[in-house]
């Protein structure tokens, strides 16, 4: 028999019932005196029952159409809780407006309804938590000047209110209404700092992050497992090496060790930084890991040039019995296209649907474009993207663009730049490959008209820069820029190094192909 929460049980009920009689009750002998007796419970046990209070079972049926996803069922009920006459409380308000701000697509017309009948009893203001929830829709919604206008109003708030403040300017881009908002905080917790880290990595602006993580960490916040992995994100897509190492110690030193989602992160981290011997140690060490963990170690393999090892992880992964995705396949096809496996890369590429029911993304197919480029069958990779279910990006073609420069193919090249002049009239890469692309063959004609095609648009080469990281600070380079604090020192040693090369006997290559020319 199974109690609900809160039932005060009798004290004769605390003691453990004896067994029924191992043999057969005799059809013959009266029983009813046992049944009364456990009639006589059961009344017991029900008089001590509390009635439930309907707005919780209601809410309750509403949290868990909620909470897995089935918005309308959700609706449909609390319609029918109104009509029944059950008036919903602050939990019946929050629990809705959170599923509406994690299905916004379904949601938008409805989450203001909702907010209009919070309105209409008090809550918005009255309620802390109703409040909240109502700025954090909002800001999910893209709103965020109407969260604004509900966090002014609220009668009080606490931190958990200016943290999800702070976090809807971060999400929406208002970088300094977000800066504002957290100098203006009463107190600021670990939240409060990671809104704003967590914020400028979705951003892209990684050093900005990796700024404000050393704010942080002067302001004696002890920062939590979020924090941590958005800055070990940062500095995965920085490659600041040094300073993922210095957070592998801080990691160490503290709870974290054995999170799952950090391993993941410092796995992830150290393989984009190529250190995958590193990346490979934290997967080994782990005690508990998780089909990302398999997908980080498989990916990190494959991109440092590691095929075989990438391989035969992806089947060490499957015969440990976790269930593969999406990205699991892409690292192993990855691995394929790096080491020229075509018949391998094509097998799991089939494997992938047909066995294991995975449907293909546009990554796959770009996967298998780059698995035929890099083979020199860029037909196939043309069959590929022809027929593919939807329309290729910029990345696919780009792919098989980059192959026709290697295998010379300028007819291809031409082809494909009419696909990507309508994807991407504005990027500067594509031209430029093409011109390099006749550059190579010895067509400068067609590479000159491509430049004229490149000014008469408007469109500008975007400088490429270098950048190295030294005692845990970024120092990027411009050819040609003069503005780096140290630019004599730089200057000076590239003098040398030049020097040092021709000494050595090398000759640049567009010395060498001018020399061609005048023959």
């Amino acid at each position: 028999m199974s109690l609900p929460a809160n039932t005060i049980i009798p004290n004769h009920l605390t003691q453990p019932l004896k067994p029924p009689p191992s043999s057969p009750p005799n059809p013959t002998q009266p029983i009813f005196s046992n049944q009364s007796r456990y009639k006589e419970r059961s009344f017991s046990l029900h008089q001590t029952h509390k009635p439930i209070d309907p707005t919780v079972s209601w809410t309750s049926s509403i949290s868990r159409h909620c909470r897995n996803g089935r918005i309308d069922e959700a609706v449909e009920v609390f319609a029918r809780m109104r009509l029944a006459g059950v008036e919903p409380n602050h939990i019946t308000f929050v629990t809705l407006l959170s599923a509406c701000a994690d299905y916004r697509l379904k949601s938008v017309c409805f989450g203001a309804s909702i907010h209009g009948y919070a309105r209409k009893l008090g809550l918005d203001t009255g309620n802390v938590m109703v409040g909240t929830a109502l700025v954090g829709m909002y800001a999910k919604f893209g709103l965020v000047d109407v969260a604004r206008l509900v966090f002014d109003e609220m009668g009080m708030k606490n931190s958990i209110s200016w943290n999800t403040m702070t976090d809807g300017y971060m999400r929406n881009g208002k970088v300094e209404h977000a800066l504002k908002m957290f100098d203006e905080m009463p107190e600021r917790d670990a939240i409060s700092w990671t809104a704003l880290i967590g914020g400028f990595v979705k951003r892209g602006q990684f050093e900005q992050a990796l700024e404000w993580f050393r704010r942080m960490q002067l302001s004696g916040v002890k920062p939590d497992y979020v924090t941590l992995i958005a800055v070990l994100a940062a500095c995965a897509d920085l490659g600041t090496l040094g300073l993922g190492l210095w957070m592998n110690r801080l990691i160490m030193k503290q709870e974290f060790k054995d999170n799952i989602k950090i391993n993941n992160s410092l796995i992830d981290m150290y393989a984009r930084c190529g250190c995958i011997e590193f990346a490979f140690q934290v997967f080994d060490k782990m005690p508990e890991r998780t089909v990302v963990s398999w997908n980080s170690i498989i990916v990190g393999f494959a991109i440092n040039g590691h095929a075989e090892e990438a391989l035969e992880f992806f089947n060490l992964m499957l015969k440990e019995g976790f269930k593969p995705d999406g990205v699991s396949f892409t690292g192993a096809l990855t691995a394929c296209s790096h080491a020229g496996l075509v018949d391998k890369g094509l097998r799991i590429f089939h494997n992938m649907k047909k066995v294991h029911g995975i449907p293909y993304r546009i990554e796959h197919y770009g996967c298998l474009v780059d698995l035929y480029s890099r083979a020199g069958r860029l037909e196939d990779a043309l069959n590929v993207i022809e027929k593919m279910p939807m329309k290729p990006n910029e990345v696919v073609l780009g792919s098989l663009l980059a192959a026709c420069r290697t295998r010379g193919d300028i007819s291809l090249a031409e082809r494909l730049m009419k696909y990507l002049s309508k994807l991407d009239p504005g990027g500067d890469s594509n031209y430029v490959l093409l011109a390099n692309i006749y550059a190579a063959v010895g067509k400068w004609d067609g590479a000159n008209r491509i430049r004229k095609k490149m000014k008469a648009l408007g469109i500008q080469k975007t400088p490429g820069f270098s950048s190295i990281e030294i005692d845990c600070d970024i120092h990027e380079f411009v050819a040609g820029d003069k503005s780096h604090v140290e630019t004599e020192c730089v200057y000076e040693m590239l003098e040398l190094l030049s020097f040092e090369l021709k000494v050595s006997g090398y000759v640049p290559e567009d010395m060498l192909s001018e020399s061609y020319e005048h023959d």
